[in-house]
């Protein structure tokens, strides 16, 4: 059985890995299960220096679903490779570093810094906010996807990823920008935005007012957009949204994800990673599948 798979040159032992933002550097969860056992690890995002976050509260469970406005919080990407790097060093997985700026300057300075040993790819955030253009994120603008990419591709020898956003009109133009600005494959989605309010105090649950809604509520309209990502791009495509089983992860795949991602499920169940491997390890038994691969894409349409 072969549950490898190729991501933009980046070459994975199963095709799951965990998501930016919801498994921290790996630590606190690898007391919790065997880190090896996974594709990769996607560490939450770094930006140039480090960042405090936003107020609390910063999390608010939903129906199905979280809303969570934590605002980036991370030790800076000097940090990061002084003092997490080499603890996932330790490990054999295949180790992915999100990265978030505010100018495509702060992406490059960033990408170039992280083209170093034990890294093996990057992720950009591109729903950061552009400051130079009065603070609208980049990722819903596709010249500005395309300028990104293009920037950091020149600074760095890593498989670059870029993560899309979901609250665009048209996700396969977004993704085909990453593509022609020389990306290796993209990611989707990140977070809806979305919003709670309190009815006792009638005033917004978070102090930013709007949030990013992620869990299983979202996962058919991840599903639906990785489709359509697939199908506007050659490059491989990394599916995440509400995946919290392995039936979700192959729904994903035979959507035309190259890779998963899982997220918010971390949360709920820190063994979930190892739970949608296993589960994929079985179904390929069940149907007779000797390599992954075969799933990819495989949707039958009439």
């Amino acid at each position: 059985m072969n549950l490898q798979v190729e991501v933009g040159g980046l070459k994975l032992k199963n095709p799951v890995m965990t998501a930016s933002g919801t498994f921290g550097f790996g630590r606190e969860y690898g007391e919790y299960i065997d880190l090896n056992q996974l594709g990769a690890i996607v560490v939450k995002g770094l930006t140039v220096k480090p960042k405090e976050g936003n107020p609390p509260p910063r999390v608010y469970e939903t129906p199905f679903g979280m809303l969570n406005s934590v605002g980036l919080q991370n030790p800076g990407v000097d940090a990061f490779i002084e003092k997490e790097l080499p603890f996932l060093r330790d490990y054999d997985v295949a180790v992915i570093v999100n990265i978030a700026g505010e100018t495509i300057e702060e992406f490059v300075y960033m990408a170039k810094k992280l083209d170093i040993d034990g890294v093996d790819g990057i992720e950009i955030n591109v729903s950061c906010p552009n400051v130079k253009k009065g603070g609208m994120a980049f990722g819903i603008n596709p010249d500005d996807i395309f300028n990104i990419t293009k920037e950091v591709k020149k600074v760095t020898q890593k498989t670059v990823i870029v993560k899309l956003t979901p609250n665009v009109t048209d996700i396969g133009v977004c993704a085909k920008a990453a593509e022609d600005g020389g990306a290796d494959a993209v990611s989707l989605i990140n977070t809806i935005a979305g919003m709670a309010i309190n009815i006792d105090t009638r005033t917004p649950v978070f102090k930013n007012m709007i949030a990013g809604l992620s869990g299983p509520a979202i996962k058919p309209i991840a599903l639906r957009m990785v489709y359509e990502a697939a199908r506007a791009v050659k490059i491989p495509v990394i599916g995440m949204g509400g995946i919290s089983s392995f039936k979700d992860a192959l729904e994903f795949m035979i959507a035309g994800a190259k890779a998963v991602a899982i997220g918010t499920c971390n949360f709920v169940n820190p063994n979930c990673t190892i739970e949608v491997i296993e589960g994929i390890k079985q179904y390929m038994v069940l149907n007779n599948i000797e390599d992954i691969n075969e799933i990819i894409g495989s949707l039958k349409v009439d």
